[in-house]
């Protein structure tokens, strides 16, 4: 039977790259990807999908808010890749779940699991709720060697503790370990 999976991270963790490997790996067999990302990820273009590793590929199905994902319309697929997967909406991770057991194909959903904030994303919630399988992709403290579990917002050289939950981009980021979150989180806020 088929399974929904999510392979979630922090900034810099190399998600699409894991991503796009897979893809090619799929591809390379001769097998159908369908490559999905939500509008809202226009870092590299609206249908790009792509790491900063310098590989992309081109995303055959680009969601917003308002596109009702039909599971039946990923039929014929060997497998659904998901990239920026915190993006999506609780319904679309619903049709996706669905989508594993009628038409019957493998999805794999890659993302943020949280915010800034250390809040979920909602559709990081959902994928949590309803995934078969959850990975985490780990990557190192940006200022130690513990594994990273934030994402750690810097403006002007502080952390940021409020502003917009979505702020596309990666050059305010750092995948940090909870000790530096923390230690980064008080001193802005007792400034």
């Amino acid at each position: 039977m088929a399974k929904l999976y999510f392979r979630y991270g922090t900034m810099d963790s190399a998600k699409t790259l894991n991503l796009l490997a897979v893809a090619h790996n799929y591809r390379k067999q001769g097998k159908r990807v369908l490559l999905v990302k939500p509008r809202i990820d226009t870092r590299f273009g609206t249908t790009a999908i792509a790491s900063r590793s310098g590989l992309s590929a081109e995303a055959d199905l680009i969601l917003d808010e308002s596109t009702a994902l039909e599971p039946a319309a990923l039929a014929g697929y060997h497998c659904v890749l998901v990239d920026e997967a915190q993006f999506l909406t609780p319904d679309h991770v619903v049709a996706l779940r669905r989508a594993t057991i009628d038409p019957g194909v493998p999805v794999i959903c890659y993302g943020l699991r949280t915010d800034f904030r250390t809040r979920l994303f909602p559709g990081a919630q959902r994928l949590m709720e309803l995934a078969d399988r959850i990975e985490e992709v780990k990557v190192t403290c940006q200022y130690c060697n513990g594994k990273a579990i934030c994402n750690l917002r810097m403006v002007d050289g502080k952390a940021a503790v409020d502003g917009p939950t979505v702020q596309l981009g990666d050059t305010e980021y750092h995948p940090v370990c909870w000790r530096h979150y923390d230690a980064a989180v008080q001193a802005a806020t007792s400034a």
